[in-house]
């Protein structure tokens, strides 16, 4: 099947979140399936032009009264690390348009977090999608949109441009994350040359202002979002933003697919960025890594005294309010009373960057590591016993999966990926890949945290046998692949 990804980011071009990782991995795995599989993304300010094929001719994209002007690049997506050069080709075409993508950030910068002419670039990065098909005399079976930058394009394939090579094309969009939806004023609604008379019929309404994703979901073929759990979790009041009513009336044309990881990046099996490697059938290179991990983060290297890992963004959805919190988050107390040591890397929201430094200054078993190093990633879920993710809500969830490939027992809520990927613990037969809790209260964080260091060292034997049922387990893009390829069939 012919299938173009509609994106605002992907690696390694453009990265905020996620989303980049799962749209360039997702491409990679149908390409190896024999698809024909091609992704479309704005050129922002840092792609250098200079490393890029520019294509004849400009692009001309109809959106409010008249007509803007744009080039077109064209690069191809790099084979996923270690692999064969000669991989499956995968064409990126980047439409450049310096007044809308030529700056710094994607949705904005640390002074204006949402761009104020955000949706007149997606707007415009919409409906080039089709002209640029046109351009090629390429036309895709799939337009896949991703999240609410591109939410437009089933929007506008249903509206207006289901015509010439697109008459057959269908269109799918998936979820990454549906806290962000791209509400706006709908001032600036006649930009994306739709019909006013569609407004409330596409979706578009939303309390007087216009939702572009919520337009999506109701426009498009079929919707995705990235794990099982998320997807019954985001119909109901408590997980759905205020669009639970939408998916659930689309509940016959909604499925949760589990994102995968790259496993040619996380694997312990050959992973050079850690001092020793190791697998299922012999673990004795993670001890060699437990033992730098805490050189490294300048504890006392101890074989016998469990180390926590921790790697997140310190925002509200991590839940670090119930772990980190001043005077009622449990950390402290968890690293008072118990015999463990706690590792953190992470940056986000500044009180928490803030109380962080309190807590490594003031505990003699936390450390912690404000940014992001690539490097100390790959160290901590290797040399780490446990991990914990108390996240107060997530969609799919990377680092239980790669916590799980590393041996390292994950501590988490029972929430979305998390709770697709994570077998809970059963303490009379040893079955289980980790710790689970259902209430983000500080308490409950204590409790679990308290019966995962129990096991540690009063099950010992158990603890083993889970890392290495762990380290078996399938989180490959290729089963994922396989799914959305069923999906588009359907669509056929």
């Amino acid at each position: 099947m012919k299938i173009l990804m509609t994106t605002s980011e992907a690696v390694p071009f453009a990265k905020t979140g996620g989303l980049a990782d799962a749209v360039s991995a997702l491409s990679l795995a149908l390409a190896s399936l024999g698809h024909d599989v091609r992704i479309v993304m704005p050129r922002y300010y840092g792609i250098d032009r200079e490393k890029l094929e520019a294509l004849e001719g400009p692009l001309g994209v109809h959106v409010g009264g008249g007509e803007e002007w744009s080039s077109v690049y064209r690069s191809r997506l790099p084979p996923p690390h270690g692999a064969d050069e000669q991989g499956p080709e995968i064409p990126v075409y980047f439409i450049d348009h310096e007044i809308f993508f030529g700056r710094d950030g994607v949705y904005g910068t640390p002074s204006e977090p949402d761009f104020s002419d955000n949706p007149r670039r997606f707007s415009f990065f919409s409906r080039a999608v089709f002209q640029l098909c046109r351009k090629i005399g390429w036309y895709p079976d799939i337009l896949h949109a991703h999240d609410w930058p591109t939410a437009l394009v089933p929007v506008m394939l249903r509206f207006g441009e289901k015509t010439d090579g697109f008459a057959n094309t269908k269109s799918v969009l998936t979820i990454h994350n549906l806290g962000y939806q791209g509400v706006y004023s709908k001032e600036s609604f006649p930009y994306t040359r739709l019909p006013w008379d569609i407004f409330k019929v596409a979706g578009f309404e939303d309390w007087d202002r216009m939702n572009l994703l919520k337009a999506g979901l109701v426009c498009a073929d079929r919707l995705t979002t990235v794990s099982p759990t998320y997807a019954e979790e985001t119909k109901t009041a408590a997980y759905g933003f205020r669009l639970d009513g939408v998916l659930r009336a689309r509940s016959a044309d909604y499925a949760g697919i589990l994102n995968g990881i790259d496993a040619d990046v996380w694997n312990p099996r050959k992973d050079p960025t850690i001092p020793s490697r190791y697998d299922p059938d012999d673990l004795s290179g993670k001890a060699v890594d437990k033992a730098a991990l805490q050189k490294e983060f300048g504890l006392p290297v101890d074989p016998d005294i469990p180390v926590i890992g921790m790697i997140t963004r310190l925002t509200d959805q991590k839940g670090v309010g119930e772990l980190f919190g001043a005077s009622y988050g449990s950390a402290w107390s968890i690293c008072a009373d118990m015999r463990v040591q706690m590792v953190i890397l992470g940056s986000g929201e500044k009180w928490c960057e803030n109380e962080l430094r309190s807590l490594a200054s003031r505990l003699p078993n936390l450390r912690a590591t404000i940014g992001y190093n690539e490097r100390l990633s790959h160290l901590i879920e290797a040399g780490a016993d446990f991990f914990l993710m108390p996240s107060r809500y997530e969609p799919c969830g990377l680092n239980q999966m790669y916590s799980l490939a590393y041996g390292t027992l994950p501590i988490v809520r029972c929430t979305g990926g998390l709770a697709d990927t994570v077998e809970n613990f059963d303490q009379e037969t040893g079955d289980g890949t980790g710790f689970m809790f259902d209430d983000l209260t500080p308490r409950a964080i204590y409790d679990t945290v308290g019966w995962a260091v129990w096991a540690y060292y009063n099950k010992s034997e158990l603890i083993g046998r889970m890392r290495s049922r762990a380290m078996r387990k399938d989180f490959s893009w290729v089963r994922s692949a396989r799914k959305y390829a069923d999906l588009y069939e359907s669509l056929s």
